[in-house]
């Protein structure tokens, strides 16, 4: 039995999971279900940014990989199509060097919309919070466009720069509150709370938050606590980000 091959196909499945945002006891059991059904007994624990899969050969000699996996979003796609592969490979145990290749191909594959695209979604979901807290037409419509500028800002020229997370979250407030000011001083809009808070929205890490309530109630509590502090770590951008942007604009 070759116990490389399978441990490098078994932490390559659970770094894409991990990549594509899972939740940890997902990724643990993935990689656990993958490498029983092609006959090792192995041990795997993971935390957000790191993967560890191990076994022991039968002679008690222990194999371990370990990956460590680079700050990712998340991506629903990826995600389903790992899920899809893992059942598949557990039912239909294919021969290792073909099973190999399809988990490889996860990676090269990525599905992504047009940078078009994703600007309406900014622009369309500050519209709609920004309307879903009192706010007006105009408001609503100020909103998309301080939208379509956050999402400018995080699709192009942040990560250019190559900004990290935090700084990239800060500046975005700043943009968003500064915008929605000079909405309001040119007349287009009213309602200054609903256009700021409706774009800040966008920078909002409620996923993130709430994988981190699930993972603890799981059971998982060094990911959890790790999830829960970059979620208030982009809390507190956002808020520093408002308050620079009230202090510059008055």
């Amino acid at each position: 039995m070759d116990y490389d091959s399978l441990l490098n196909m078994g932490s390559e499945l659970g770094y894409q999971l991990m990549y594509s945002g899972a939740e940890i006891y997902r990724v643990e059991e993935s990689v656990l279900r993958l490498l029983t059904a092609y006959g090792l007994q192995p041990q795997v624990f993971a935390i957000p940014n790191c993967l560890i899969v191990s076994v022991n050969t039968p002679n008690g000699h222990p194999i371990t990989r370990m990956r460590r996996i680079p700050a990712h979003g998340t991506d629903i796609e990826l995600l389903e199509r790992c899920n899809g592969l893992c059942r598949k490979l557990c039912r239909e145990v294919l021969p290792v060097s073909e099973a190999k290749e399809l988990i490889d191909q996860l990676g090269k594959k990525k599905q992504t919309y047009p940078t078009h695209i994703l600007l309406r979604g900014y622009m369309a979901a500050a519209m709609f919070f920004a309307a879903f807290f009192g706010g007006g037409l105009q408001d609503a419509v100020s909103a998309g466009i301080c939208g379509l500028a956050v999402g400018g800002w995080i699709l192009y020229i942040g990560a250019k720069l190559g900004f990290n997370g935090f700084f990239q979250t800060l500046i975005g407030a700043v943009i968003a509150t500064q915008m929605g000011l000079w909405m309001v001083h040119l007349g287009f809009g009213s309602n200054l709370e609903a256009i700021s808070i409706g774009t800040l929205m966008l920078l909002v890490p409620g996923m993130a938050l709430t994988t981190a309530m699930r993972e603890i109630m799981a059971g998982d509590i060094i990911s959890g606590m790790s999830r829960t502090a970059d979620a208030i770590l982009t809390a507190t951008a956002i808020s520093l980000g408002v308050v620079v942007a009230l202090a510059i604009g008055g």
